[in-house]
């Protein structure tokens, strides 16, 4: 319950950067659905925005809510992003993908004029790879992949549904959850996920992130690289 507090205290404290007029970036997870509500009632009140949605399932909520929404190809520019993480570091290096949305959000996130990130306090790390790096990965590699990034150092586990299958992303390929528990050096890992082929992405967000807003408590900290 206290995280949820914090998340949607984050969530609020966003809505500031959030002006008329301009195409917003949707979010995907727990604390961007507390954004995404949030807004929807700034929307019925008059805000005039444009939404682009980094899932499905935020798409779904989106519409529920009346935010009208656009795509990349009606504008290729995004004003503002609000969205979740699973851990963040003190260089506001980011692990996403806990939602299965990592290959949208990180498109999203490379066009965004401003990226904004909210989170409970739980979230703050002094160093990434407790919680397990995601990675999208196309069907036909993952096996490949998963014994190229066991070298590396990680315990990768297919991430699986409920009902034992596995699980398949909006883009209807599989994700890898790699179990690093310390990510000493988080450049260099990003590029060398990148460069295997096989890897459609990756859930290191590096030098992406402008702002985190930290739920603690009711206070939210603000945080800028």
């Amino acid at each position: 319950m206290a995280n949820d507090l914090e998340k949607e205290a984050a969530a609020r404290a966003s809505l500031r950067y959030i002006k008329d007029g301009q195409v917003v970036g949707l979010g995907t997870g727990t604390t961007a659905a507390h954004f995404i509500q949030l807004l929807g009632e700034q929307v019925k009140k008059g805000l005039n925005i444009r939404g682009i949605p980094t899932s499905v399932r935020t798409a779904e909520q989106a519409a529920s809510l009346g935010i009208p929404l656009t795509n990349f190809d009606e504008c290729q520019q995004i004003d503002v992003t609000v969205d979740g993480a699973d851990e963040f570091d003190p260089q506001l290096r980011l692990i996403k993908g806990g939602g299965g949305a990592l290959l949208r959000e990180k498109i999203v996130a490379s066009a965004t004029k401003q990226y904004v990130i909210v989170a409970d306090a739980s979230k703050r790390v002094a160093t990434l790879g407790k919680f397990p790096l995601p990675v999208e990965v196309i069907k036909f590699a993952q096996a490949l992949v998963a014994k190229k990034i066991a070298e590396l150092g990680a315990e990768v586990i297919l991430r699986r549904t409920a009902d034992g299958k596995p699980y398949l992303t909006d883009e209807n390929n599989y994700i890898l959850d790699c179990h690093f528990e310390k990510i000493r050096g988080a450049d260099g890992l990003a590029n060398k996920l990148s460069d295997m082929p096989g890897v459609v992405e990756h859930g290191l967000f590096i030098k992406m992130a402008n702002l985190v807003l930290i739920g603690s408590g009711s206070e939210v900290t603000e945080l800028r690289r």
